[in-house]
């Protein structure tokens, strides 16, 4: 099978459900579409925004390589995954990963798998500007979210 993908780097606001809809053509296919975004938050009305880098080229090229592998340990017909850099506002769409197979678990775990990666190896970088006026540092990466990776970690 031939798994369609797509990765997008971008300032630009995605719109969800157009990208959800692009998962599922040819529909005869599309047995299950898994989808995640991720917003900016508040953090509790104390962030004000959150600026996000990314290193060109070298972002796309590690997301295209953990596409990669996720289209070797599942059945995917389509992969999406677009990232956003800039400045958001809490309430803003940051990362849209969205698979689709012929059956359900395929689509979730692909789905997890991807975001699980993205957060932990993909180069981007967060900043956050406070509600009270401060710029924090750079966001460190957290103990979880290397958790999360490490399961899918292959076993020799």
């Amino acid at each position: 099978m031939t798994t369609r993908i797509t990765i997008c780097i971008q300032a630009e606001v995605f719109d969800a459900g157009k990208e959800t809809e692009a998962l599922t053509s040819p529909r005869e296919d599309v047995g299950a579409v898994a989808t995640f975004i991720g917003y900016c938050r508040s953090e509790g009305g104390r962030l004000k925004a959150l600026e996000l880098e990314h290193y060109p080229g070298m972002a796309e090229d590690e997301i295209k390589r953990v596409v990669d592998e996720a289209c070797t340990r599942w059945p995917l017909s389509s992969v999406s995954v677009i990232h956003r850099y800039g400045v958001m506002k809490p309430g803003d769409g940051i990362v849209f990963v969205g698979t689709a197979s012929t059956h359900r678990a395929q689509a979730f775990a692909a789905c997890e798998f991807l975001m699980d990666y993205l957060k932990t190896r993909a180069p981007f970088w967060k900043k956050e500007y406070r509600a009270d006026g401060t710029v924090g540092d750079w966001v460190e990466a957290k103990a979880d979210d290397d958790a999360a990776a490490a399961r899918w970690a292959l076993k020799s």
